[in-house]
């Protein structure tokens, strides 16, 4: 947060004779860059077979994310857990087996990859995929324009006031407070998309920057 002050011109901070508002920017940017979680399950009884297998299985994915041209080192583990599974007969406490699960976190830099990537993902074990994200590469970029527009916003507003009550207005500001920036990702709910889906198509839509401002102005 930061704060800007301008003195009167006596040098003095004026503390009467003062007109507050808010200033609002807002951009609506089309997203250029995606993440996907895509995670193997796998459930045995024996645990060493498990890992195993869910090991090979990972290494499939990520060798055929890599086909799509997604460098490896845009594709991390995000999660592995081993976890026993029971059930339960009669309160009896019975042993099922391990369920072991593997997340890969993909950062995907083509938008038009996100489909493909899901699609090729769950052809080669992936079981699970979510938290799909659309977010923006240069984020500050398009924040100082949506904060320059807030700024111009708060002195429209000022003005328009000044107007009504037939007062003069000093177009500087005698401070300006920033808030936090809004810069967030788009969420895509797709939920949890198992085996068997030919087509995924995802939409990106718009990811929203938003500026909003507190604004003093003198009048006299």
């Amino acid at each position: 947060m930061y704060h800007y002050h301008v003195p009167n011109r006596n040098g003095l901070h004026p503390k009467s004779n003062i007109i507050k508002v808010t200033g609002e920017g807002e951009l609506s940017i089309p997203p250029d860059s995606a993440s996907v979680n895509l995670g193997v399950i796998t459930e045995m009884k024996e645990l060493t077979s498990a890992q195993q297998q869910n090991s090979v299985e990972v290494a499939k994915v990520i060798n055929a994310l890599q086909t799509l041209g997604i460098p490896k080192n845009l594709i991390q583990t995000l999660d592995y857990r081993i976890e026993t599974e029971y059930d339960y007969e009669q309160g009896k406490q019975l042993f099922r087996g391990y369920k072991i699960t593997h997340l890969l976190h993909v950062k995907l830099e083509e938008l038009s990859l996100v489909g493909k990537a899901v699609d090729i993902a769950v052809q080669n074990g992936v079981n699970y995929v979510s938290n799909v994200q659309f977010s923006l590469k240069d984020k500050e970029t398009y924040y100082l324009q949506a904060l320059s527009l807030a700024l111009n916003n708060a002195s429209d507003k000022a003005k328009t006031i000044a107007s009504t009550l037939h007062v003069t207005l000093l177009p500087t500001p005698i401070m300006v407070v920033e808030r936090e920036p809004a810069v967030q990702p788009i969420p895509y709910s797709a939920g949890t998309l198992m085996k068997g889906i030919n087509s995924t198509p995802i939409e990106p839509g718009l990811i929203k920057v938003k500026a909003v401002i507190l604004a003093e102005f003198h009048y006299h």
